[in-house]
C-alpha cells in the first residue's frame, strides 16, 4: 500500500492506519542509540509512530510503500524526491523498545544506521 504522508500528519483524518507493527507502540519521548563505531545517540519527540521509519528525514513530505508487516515487524520503502530515500526495517521487542536498521539517501548523502529506540517517557 503506497500511501504520503508526513510523519505527525492526522492519520485518521486521512484515513490511514500506521502499519500493525507500530500500532502496539507507544508515542512520547524515544531515545535511539546507534550501534558500531561513531554511534550517537538522539531524542525524538514522537507524536506518530510512523517517525521512527524515517528517521533520517525527520518530518519530510515522504511517499512510503510497505514491504513487509507483521504484529512484531515492519519493513518500508520511502521515497522523499528531492531529500532523499530509504528503507528501514524495525522489529518490535515490546510496546517501549524497538530496533531499527535504516539506509538510503538523504540531502544527496548516503546513510546507514542501526540503533535500538526506547521509549523513556512523555515529550517535555
Amino acid at each position: 500500500m503506497a500511501i504520503v504522508s508526513a510523519p505527525g500528519a492526522d492519520v485518521a483524518a486521512a484515513g490511514l492506519s500506521a502499519p500493525q507493527a507500530l500500532q502496539a507502540l507507544e508515542t512520547g519521548e524515544w531515545e535511539l542509540r546507534g550501534r558500531g563505531e561513531g554511534a550517537e545517540t538522539r531524542k525524538l519527540c514522537v507524536s506518530d509512530l510512523r517517525q521512527l521509519l524515517q528517521v533520517q528525514h525527520g518530518r519530510t513530505l515522504c511517499r512510503s510503500f510497505t514491504v513487509s508487516d507483521s504484529a512484531h515487524a515492519v519493513t518500508v520503502t520511502y521515497d522523499c524526491a528531492a531529500a532523499g530515500n530509504g528503507r528501514t526495517d524495525l522489529r518490535v521487542e515490546t510496546t517501549r523498545l524497538v530496533q531499527i536498521r535504516s539506509q538510503g539517501v538523504a540531502d544527496g548523502a548516503p546513510f546507514a544506521f542501526a540503533a535500538e529506540g526506547r521509549r523513556i517517557g512523555d515529550c517535555s
